[in-house]
């Protein structure tokens, strides 16, 4: 956990983007996975050297110094993760990183330096101001903005008592889908409605029901524009709003296996870069939800994960 401490606290100062944190928040991720599920030794074991395999080119070296305490740390991941909450932000990835951050740092009671800290802060407070997401099927993002503040996502918002409500929740919009295109308008927004919600009850796991409460809109608002894609088919004209996908779609492809099996390990990740770390957070964020809402109601939700698994 402290080496995905360490990426997310440096990515900004590294790259001067926003995204190589992912990497961090996977290797995060990645150890939660192993910790809250029952996996065969042998398949836990194929997931840490994956995982292994990842940090040896994404994390930064180790160094030592004493660890700012976790309470202190804390409370700036949460004030900085706070001045980014008037509206939906690259797909959710501000609470995404700071959850992690703050589930890493209660878990070991501390990390980082003041500099680390003031890095993953000032990664947050990047996303002021930034757009909601770049590829959308049926939606502007002038209109995807609008979404999380209408009348209907506050009311859906308000309806939802807890994690293992959310947890239902999208489990049961994830079941829905009647095919999966791999758009990143289509395929990576499923996964990322799975990831951003995962966030969201990390939060409230954490003991910030302010923070779970208001990322609920943004969530939404994914939500609801996959509701309008998710029985679409090539007889209809497909309003695709994007600067990366092209008509027409490619259907996703089903994978044989899943994470929580040894076989689905066998691959070697590193040849598709961990799906940019996306095979650990996936992973991660689906079994989470399926552990907090009592998954064998949501047999659908399970079969149209493996589309949104690299193949």
């Amino acid at each position: 956990m402290a080496a995905g401490l360490s990426i997310i606290a440096g990515c900004k100062a590294r790259t001067g983007d926003i995204w190589q944190a992912h990497y961090g928040a996977a290797a995060i991720a990645s150890v939660s996975f192993r910790w809250d599920n029952r996996l065969a030794p042998g398949t836990a074991d194929a997931v840490a050297r994956q995982t292994e395999a990842m940090l040896a080119v994404y994390a930064p070296q180790a160094e030592d110094g004493a660890a700012i305490a976790a309470h202190e740390a804390e409370q700036a991941i949460v004030r900085a993760l706070g001045e980014t909450l008037e509206g939906l932000h690259w797909v959710g990835h501000n609470f995404i990183y700071a959850a992690h951050a703050l589930s890493a740092l209660r878990e070991l009671g501390g990390w980082g330096t003041a500099e680390d800290i003031a890095g993953i802060a000032s990664l947050l407070r990047s996303f002021r101001g930034t757009i909601p997401g770049r590829s959308w099927i049926g939606y502007r993002v002038s209109e995807v903005k609008k979404l999380s503040a209408s009348e209907e996502i506050s009311a859906l918002s308000a309806a939802i008592d807890g994690p293992a409500a959310l947890s239902g929740l999208v489990l049961s919009e994830l079941a829905a889908f009647k095919r999966i295109y791999r758009a990143e308008a289509h395929h990576d927004l499923i996964g990322h409605m799975l990831t951003f919600s995962h966030a969201l009850n990390l939060l409230h796991d954490l003991g910030r029901e302010e923070l779970f409460r208001a990322g609920l809109p943004q969530l939404l608002a994914i939500a609801a524009v996959l509701r309008t894609s998710r029985d679409l088919g090539m007889e209809k004209p497909i309003r695709l709003m994007s600067p990366v996908d092209r008509l027409p779609l490619e259907l996703a492809r089903r994978s044989e296996w899943l994470p929580a099996e040894a076989a689905f390990w066998l691959r070697d990740f590193a040849a598709i870069d961990w799906d940019f770390g996306h095979v650990f957070k996936f992973a991660c964020s689906f079994y989470d939800h399926s552990n907090r809402a009592a998954c064998t109601a949501h047999g659908g939700a399970e079969d149209n994960f493996r589309f949104l698994l690299p193949t």
